[in-house]
This record gives structure tokens, sequence and C-alpha cells, in this order.
């Protein structure tokens, strides 16, 4: 306990995220989520804002990625030792499941900043001698499972997590819930608040990632009512989380006074898709520091000092000398290149334009858009040469999403001797960075309007990368044509067809890719300097955690 007396003084802003992407060494995250909420944690250390984080532990990680030949991807556990990283707490509570009482431990991570800020955060562990062998399971594996596993972690995390910050001695004025998988917080709040939603509501913030239907967690009350046997907890989750299944989303909803979206864009659809409730927009950053390759970094000390803590400061990059932008970028990518032939032998060069697409691979990010015409392809690569690098992992229950991971491999074989292209395994944070870093151009091709946001391509601004994107999530407040990039089809007001709009978005793709990128790549590098400029002066400065952190203390944590 000794190592929660510097962090428990005055009241704190809880923060819960089923996943928090820390390092690589601690694989506690699956993808944007995770890496997310741990640029949140980064930042409200560095600016000293009273933040304490509870997640899950996930002793057994999301999976380690294990490829093929023919990209068939392998699942594996990717076990970790808590005990490595954080200290073990003595306190310990408990939650009842099937009228099981299951106990839950705690682990301490404290997330130090540069500045002297720190932010703890909690790890829940349900691997406790005495409880069933299944119930200590239940903090194993991220996303894991089926509907009833995924229902009691999110029992543990948002029921435990309340009371075992209370246990801790935590106080605690506002519960911020990053996506509905800890909505039942607020079962636990009422509980304690004489089942009053109007007290709860003053408690309650919620941040919803997603923007279609479907992507919102839902429950059967048979399940509920088999692992949650009160028939009083049971009715309220009815009157607040939906009459036919429990939608966990809808019980943030109806439990929170502020409520939030991640673009203004998604703030727009989750309106739609969620009539009667006020939805106010804060658009997510990154945190500068940890996304800024090394190369840029020491750039950034020498001619904007400071900028770590104040990334506004980006705005003067036109302070420091092109040739020395240019020569970070060079580092970077010599870096990337050399760890791609280290990994694959594939023989990649340092001149070639060298296009990236890194994301969870699932249908609605459609990796293979740029594949879809390979004579196209050909074609552009014949007026400069390009090559390309993908990574990403599927959901292990993602059918679709692991078939488009053996659609890129047989098109590396199809384009072998003309088009360099490789597949990089297991992405994880250690190679996001090197990726965001180290490629020219940074692609993005979703299914409008199902990216929330999106900040991959933020990072890569971060280090000068060039963003390539549909007009969908973030990028539709960042881009500014042939300024700071370029899109990718139709503008978002305009109504097409699915079918339209993918066949707007390939003719954009390689019309842009021919005629304009790939030409002044090669043959106009000063104006492509200056895309780059533009990229950390008018995105990077802007599309930044702090930001970002400012805007929920100032709207939604006074």
């Amino acid at each position: 306990m000794d190592d929660l007396q510097g962090v428990l003084r005055g009241q704190k802003i809880s923060y819960f995220s089923m996943e928090i992407g820390l390092s690589s060494e601690i694989p506690t995250y699956a993808g944007g989520l995770g890496v997310l909420a741990g640029d949140t944690i980064r930042s409200a250390a560095d600016l000293n804002i009273p933040l304490v984080a509870v997640t899950l532990v996930s002793n057994k990680g999301y999976f380690r990625q294990i490829l093929d030949s023919s990209g068939n991807q392998i699942e594996h556990t990717e076990e970790w030792n808590p005990a490595h990283f954080m200290t073990h707490l003595t306190a310990e509570v408990s939650v009842k499941i099937q009228n099981r009482e299951v106990k839950i431990r705690a682990w301490l991570y404290n997330c130090k900043s540069l500045t002297g800020g720190c932010v703890p955060i909690i790890f829940l562990d349900t691997d406790v001698e005495g409880n069933d062998p299944e119930d200590r399971k239940i903090t194993d594996f991220l996303y894991g499972g089926d509907q009833r596993y995924r229902l009691k972690q999110e029992i543990v995390l948002g029921i435990g997590g309340v009371r075992m910050l209370d246990e801790l001695g935590f106080k605690i004025r506002k519960y911020h819930m990053n996506e509905g998988h800890s909505s039942l917080l607020g079962l636990e709040l009422l509980r304690c608040n004489g089942i009053d939603p109007m007290k709860v509501k003053e408690l309650c913030i919620f941040t919803t990632h997603t923007p279609v239907e479907a992507g919102h967690d839902k429950f059967d009350y048979g399940l509920v009512e088999d692992l949650i046997r009160d028939k009083n907890c049971v009715d309220v989750l009815r009157r607040f989380g939906g009459a036919e299944r429990f939608n966990t989303s809808l019980f943030a909803l109806n439990l929170s006074n502020y409520i939030n979206g991640v673009t203004k864009r998604h703030s727009l659809i989750s309106s739609e898709l969620f009539p009667g409730y006020k939805i106010q927009a804060i658009t997510n950053g990154v945190h500068s520091y940890t996304w800024t390759s090394p190369y840029f970094r020491k750039l950034y000390d020498r001619y904007l000092p400071g900028w770590a803590n104040e990334p506004e400061l980006l705005v003067r990059i036109d302070g420091i000398p092109d040739t020395e932008i240019w020569e970070a970028h060079w580092n970077a990518k010599k870096a990337l290149i050399d760890e791609v032939n280290k990994r694959t032998g594939v023989g990649m060069d340092y001149e070639s334009l060298t296009i990236g697409f890194a994301r969870r691979m699932t249908a609605y990010k459609r990796a293979t858009l740029v594949l879809s015409d390979l004579e196209m392809l050909k074609k552009i690569n014949r007026r400069g040469k390009i090559q390309l690098i993908f990574a990403g992992k599927s959901h292990p229950n993602d059918g679709a999403g692991k078939q488009l991971i053996r659609d890129i491999f047989k098109n590396i074989e199809i384009l072998r001797k003309e088009i360099k292209i490789v597949f990089l395994e297991n992405y994880d944070m250690d190679l996001a960075a090197k990726m965001v870093s180290g490629v020219d151009l940074w692609l993005n091709t979703p299914t409008r309007p199902y990216e929330a946001s999106g900040t991959s391509g933020m990072k890569a601004a971060h280090n000068g990368v060039v963003n390539f994107s549909v007009l969908d999530g973030w990028w539709i407040e960042g881009w500014i044509e042939g300024v700071t990039g370029w899109a990718i089809g139709p503008q978002p007001e305009e109504k097409l067809s699915e079918e339209e709009a993918k066949a707007a978005e390939l003719s954009d793709l390689y019309n842009k890719l021919y005629y304009i990128i790939v030409p002044m790549y090669y043959d106009r590098k000063d104006e492509w300097v200056k895309l780059i400029n533009n990229s950390i002066g008018m995105i990077a400065y802007y599309f930044n955690s702090h930001r970002m952190m400012r805007r929920y203390v100032t709207h939604a944590y006074l």
C-alpha cells in the first residue's frame, strides 16, 4: 500500500477501460481502443490531471499472431507476469456471479511522467486462490471466449472496479467509461445511491467509440439472469439498458450526464443511432512523445524545446531546415526498411515510395482495397517504384478478417516479380511505432461511416508521414486536399450507395497515386517536403492527446 500513498490525496477522476496499451511487453490491449487509453493516461500524467485508471490484467494477453506461408493466422497465448511490471496490492474485493463469490485482487502500475505527474492504474485479477477454477480464468484473455465469458469480465470490470477503488481508499468524483464494456459500474453506483439515477448521472461520463449498431455489446437476459441472480438488479438493467436485450451502451447513455463521440462526424452518427441523447464531440488525439520517432524527437528538442508537453509548438515546424526534416524522415525510413528486411528477407530498398497499412484486420477496414486492380497497381509502379507494408491482427473469431490476410498473401505472390509487398506478423506497439514513422505514405481505406476516429494517421503525421485516406473519422477534420495529404473518394455528405462509393474510391485511389502522388514523390521533392511540414504543423500540433485531455477537463470532468 505504500506505493499508493502518493496518489491517494484528493479526489480523482476514475477512467475505466477494458483494454489499456502501455507497451508491447504488457499485452493488455488489442488495438486502437487500448492504445488510445494508454495515450489518455500518459497525457493525464503529463498534465497532472488527477486520474486513476481501472482495467483487467489479461494474464494471457490478447494473442500472439503467427502467420504461415499462405497467410493463415495462428493464435498463441501471450502469457506474461504482472509481477515483473507492477506491485501486487493486498486489497481484495468480491462480486457475485451465479451466486458464487468471485474474489478479485489488484495490481498497481504507476504511469509516471517526465514532468513529475503520475497516474495509478489498477489491474483487476480473478486468478485468486479460493476462486472456482472457472472463475480464476475470467481475467485471462482480452476479448476471449463467448458472450458468457465477456459478461463475466464486464461484471468484474464495472462492479468489481468500483468496489476495488473504494477498498483502496480512492475518493472518486467522476467515473469515465471508455466504451460500454465498463457500464456495469452504473449498477454498483445505483446500489450505493439508493437507485437514484440522477445522483448517478452526476457521477458518470460515457465515451462511445462505435458508429454502428452491431458494434455495441448486447446480452440476452437469459444469460444476464443466469450470471446476475438478483432480480432487483436485473430489473434495473432492463429499466436502463433495454427491455429486450441488455445493451451496455444504452445503459451507459441513460446513466451519464456527459456523453461524447470521438470525432465531430462520429458524434453526429451516434446521435442518429441513439436519438434523444445529447452526444458531444471530443476528437481523439495521440500522445506526441510516445509516437514520435527518436529522430524527430531529437529535432524537435533542438528547435522546439518544450514541445513534448506543449505539442502545439509543432505549429512552428517551418523554423526547422527542410534538409534536417528530410534527414530525420530518411533515418526513420531506413530503420523500418532494415527491420522489414531482417524479418522477411524481401529486399526492400530505401528509395522507393513506401506505403503503409497497419490496423485491425476486419472487413470494414478494407485492407485489400489497394489490391483491387493489380494491373493498375503495376502501371503505377512503372511510373515510379512503390513498395507496400501491411500489418495487423484479426480477431480469432473473425473469419472474414482472417481471409483478408490470406488474400494479401496471394497478391504478394502474384506481384512478387514486380512490386515488393510484405505482411508483418504480430503487429504490436513497437512495430506500430516503426511503421507510422518509417513509411512515406499512410493509407487508410475504411468503409464509410464505420471509422469512428482512427488514430494511426495522427501518429504518422507526428513523423511527417503523409496521409492518404477515405474521408471518414478524424481525417474529415484534418484533411486539406493537397496541403495536409489527400482524400480518397467522395465527400462525407455525398449520398452514394456502398457500391457507388467503392467505385469512386478506387478510381480516386489509383488516379491520385498515378497522376499526383508518385510523380510528386520522385520529381518534385520540395513539394513533398512541404507536405511533410504541413503534416506536422497542421495536424500533429492539434491531433494530440494533450489537447484531447484539456477538452475532457473543461467539458466533462468539471
